[in-house]
């Protein structure tokens, strides 16, 4: 259940947050959940390329590196059209920081 800008459950002890809307990722508006089971429950959840943007965003935005190594294990671990977010990163005015996110992820692998 919604408690103010959090989703709470009685169960959990933990919360997920959740930022006044619309949903984005930099200037894309464009942001449709899918459909996640975790333990026998559906969620709604970022697709594997919408995650890494959204860590992408917050290093090309706020240059935090700790998200750029969290994009990095997305596109590793989860299947990411790479031509896209180069795309959506052109748009950002982000190419170079991408690039270094290309770089991190061939390092990683």
């Amino acid at each position: 259940m919604r408690e103010g800008d959090r989703y709470v459950h009685p169960l959990v002890p933990l919360y997920t947050g959740s930022p006044p809307g619309p949903r984005a990722i930099g200037a894309d508006l464009a942001i449709q959940p899918v459909k996640v089971m975790v333990a026998n429950e559906v969620t709604l959840a970022l697709c594997p390329a919408d995650a890494c943007r959204d860590r992408l965003a917050a290093f090309y935005h706020w240059h935090d590196r700790q998200s750029l190594s969290l994009a990095v294990r997305v596109a590793q671990h989860r299947q990411v059209d790479l031509n896209a977010i180069r795309e959506w990163s052109r748009t950002e005015g982000s190419l170079e920081a991408f690039d270094e996110f290309l770089r991190e992820l061939q390092r990683a692998t």
